[in-house]
């Protein structure tokens, strides 16, 4: 049996606690809390919104039985219509949640306390040129072929929308595929983000004042680092008075770099823990697990992201263990693991993981 961590708050995804593909700057706060408070956080995939179905009938015609849709997700749905779409991606987000005393120039580390299902079915979908086979993704060649999958109208007979049915083993919760293939659970929030500020041009900011929710950036947002389970901290510049904490994207299981554009998109509760570190300078999103320091690099260029990754390495190494840069600079090349953790939201996001084991303890040292 597992324990569920006592919580200071409780946010439900109700419409109102929801935004629809962007992280709103100025919209009242779904709950204000202190530095070391800890708020459960109910969120929602977007599966059963894209289309005039209602969701009873979309999700039933994929085998989703009425009493595993989820009655706050047809409440959205029923309220979508009054919600701007320009410049926006397709994510529900939870939020935002005040941090008080956070400023610009603070970090706000984010504890991942628990990540657990809401539904025991998640949903994944494939089309021959989607993701990285996308013909506007960067790699793509004229003449390049997409996968073999036939296009279907009908989404009960297509091979393109998937229903994954999750379920306990021995090992812990598995999502099973029509093949008999078994995957483990690892649940994951892929967006956690603070309040942007949104640079018309850049990615993602195609409308004034509106940060679509499809591209990462320094906010954080749409990370898709699956390492961002139960027992990792996430750490985020604050941008804004009081921070302005936005979570969705709610996975059940991903491989990285999600090449196919969705992991099992999975309704999610997260509960989280809120640290204010004041004055501490954060210049891109880093992380942390039991075992490595995660640094990442974002850039609409896969090459850059893996420079920037790099660069945030060495600048980690020098000031948290005042490692001079030539030193710096060997050990990433030696010892530090660069992934690709998404790659199909116009941003990539590599991620390097520099293992704790490495240091000799000192002291303050945050290896748990």
């Amino acid at each position: 049996m597992t324990h569920e961590p006592e919580v200071d708050y409780v946010v439900h995804s109700s419409p109102e606690n929801l935004s629809w593909g962007w992280f709103p700057i100025d919209k009242n706060p779904v709950v204000t809390a202190k530095s070391g408070q800890t708020v459960e956080i109910h969120t929602l995939t977007g599966v059963g919104l894209y289309r005039d179905y209602h969701p009873l009938e979309e999700l039933g015609s994929m085998g989703v039985p009425e009493s595993e849709v989820l009655p706050d997700l047809i409440e959205f749905w029923l309220s979508r219509n009054s919600r701007p779409r320009e410049g926006r991606a397709g994510h529900l987000v939870t939020g935002p949640i005040y941090i008080e005393d956070a400023e610009p120039g603070d970090t706000l580390e984010i504890e991942v306390l628990d990540v657990r299902p809401r539904v025991p079915w998640g949903f994944n979908s494939t089309t021959a040129f989607s993701g990285v086979m996308s013909k506007t993704y960067p790699g793509y060649r004229d003449g390049d072929k997409g996968v073999d999958i036939p296009a279907e109208t009908d989404v009960a007979l297509s091979e393109e929308w998937r229903i994954i049915r999750t379920e306990q083993s021995e090992n812990g919760l598995v999502g099973v595929y029509p093949s008999g293939v078994r995957v483990p659970l690892a649940p994951f929030m892929g967006v956690m983000a603070v309040a942007p500020i949104p640079v018309l041009g850049e990615p993602g900011v195609e409308v004034e004042g509106v940060q679509s929710s499809g591209p990462p950036g320094a906010f954080g947002g749409n990370l898709d680092v699956k390492h961002l389970t139960t027992g990792s901290s996430l750490f985020l510049p604050v941008l804004h008075t009081g921070a302005r904490f936005y979570v969705g994207d709610p996975h059940g299981a991903q491989g990285d770099g999600e090449v196919s554009g969705l992991a099992i998109e999975q309704s999610m509760v997260g509960v989280f823990r809120f640290i204010l570190h004041k004055e501490m300078e954060t210049k891109a999103p880093r992380a942390e697990t039991v075992t490595h320091h995660l640094l990442m690099g974002i850039d609409v260029d896969l090459d850059r992201a893996l420079r920037k990754a790099t660069e945030n390495v060495i600048d980690f190494l020098v000031d948290r263990y005042e490692i001079r840069p030539s030193e710096a600079f060997s050990i990433a090349s030696v010892v530090v693991d660069f992934t690709i953790s998404e790659a199909v939201d116009e941003t990539q996001v590599v991620t390097a993981f520099v293992p704790k084991s490495i240091f000799p303890l000192q002291s303050g040292d945050l290896r748990r």
